[in-house]
């Protein structure tokens, strides 16, 4: 089965907020997660960050290079492998997804306030659709997720 592409557009709190979120609920339904970025730079503030967000939580993660990538339950990459047999596949910084079979779960989160971003998304969304993919819209409402499409 094709894997779920779900596009999430931050609307009313940052990336840093918002991931961490998803990936607790990832977590929770017993996946691993690979979280893809554009950049080097993002993947090591994301390790850092990860680590110290919420003071009563706690994300069991790494980036790709360290050892032990392979049983990360949450994998911190720029590059395209699934390493740690990841459910879900996060896309952040408007990171190309790539090859998404294998996976349950492909989510793209984008800011709604960066023109940018918005464009990388719905480019992403073409080709997503071209491919036949199964696509989903969820908007960050004052009470929380909504799917808009």
């Amino acid at each position: 089965m094709p894997a779920e592409v779900w596009f999430y557009h931050l609307e009313r709190t940052g990336l840093d907020q918002a991931l961490p979120e998803l990936l607790e609920k990832t977590l929770g339904r017993g996946w691993r997660a690979v979280v893809r970025a554009r950049q080097p730079e993002r993947v090591a503030a994301l390790d850092s960050w990860l680590w110290t967000y919420r003071d009563e939580s706690f994300l069991p993660h790494g980036p790709d290079d360290e050892p032990g990538a392979s049983r990360q339950p949450i994998l911190l990459t720029t590059g395209f492998e699934n390493a740690n047999g990841a459910q879900a596949l996060f896309l952040i910084d408007g990171a190309e997804a790539g090859a998404v079979e294998g996976y349950e779960r492909c989510l793209v989160l984008f800011d709604g306030g960066d023109e940018a971003q918005l464009a990388v998304a719905r480019a992403q969304w073409s080709a997503l659709k071209r491919e036949g993919l199964n696509l989903s819209y969820w908007r960050q409402m004052a009470r929380g997720w909504e799917k808009q499409a």
